[in-house]
């Protein structure tokens, strides 16, 4: 029995079997790991491709957006060349933040983003760039095509959950926000990231 393409007789592996997206840097695929209703840190487990409990949330800030990444992308030298205060890429896959209007309380799923800015996080000295999207051809957020369409509220909730999400009573983190910035460079982000994904792992 034949099957038609792009059938896969086997899952895919969701950060190397999965498209970037049908028009990247403006349209790209998410992976979703967590949603804003999971009390639960779940992030891909990078040999099987399932997602893995990796930490309760350790405080009561939850996730404003639905959170996952980029597949066939990977923070390496060239994403860190865009964030000045990092000494080196992350080496994980980039990490996308996704808004719609419509709850969305499923994750492992795959969805198409389109891009309009980004975070430059850097932490503990390494580039971990968030990249913002909204869900494509969402009716309530379609018109927003740039960072600053968007309700400065709401980039501003972003902004304190990924500055805090790792706090622990007693402890240090060393996690900075040091840039909001817009479409055009998160398509430069994003295209870093891809170029240095096909140096990690090939093309």
């Amino acid at each position: 029995m034949s099957f038609p393409p792009p059938f896969y007789r086997w899952r895919p592996h969701p950060w190397h079997g999965l498209e970037v997206g049908p028009n990247p840097p403006e349209i790209v695929h998410a992976y979703i790991e967590i949603t804003p209703f999971d009390l639960v840190k779940y992030e891909i487990d990078k040999q099987t491709g399932y997602l893995r409990v990796d930490r309760p949330q350790r405080t009561s800030s939850q996730n404003p957006a639905l959170y996952g990444f980029i597949p066939q992308t990977y923070c390496g030298e060239r994403v860190k060349a865009l964030s000045p205060k990092s000494k080196s890429g992350d080496g994980d896959p980039l990490d996308i933040c996704v808004i719609s209007e419509r709850p969305v309380d499923k994750s492992d799923i795959i969805l198409n983003a389109r891009v309009v800015g980004g975070l430059q996080m850097v932490d503990d000295g390494e580039a971990d760039d968030k990249i913002i999207a909204i869900l494509a051809n969402d009716n309530v957020w379609g018109n927003v095509k740039d960072i600053d369409d968007m309700p400065q509220e709401l980039v501003g909730r972003l902004v304190h959950y990924f500055e805090t999400y790792k706090m622990v009573a007693g402890a240090e983190i060393d996690v900075s926000i040091d840039e909001v910035y817009g479409r055009e460079h998160a398509g430069k982000v994003i295209k870093a990231s891809i170029e240095d994904y096909i140096d990690e792992y090939g093309g």
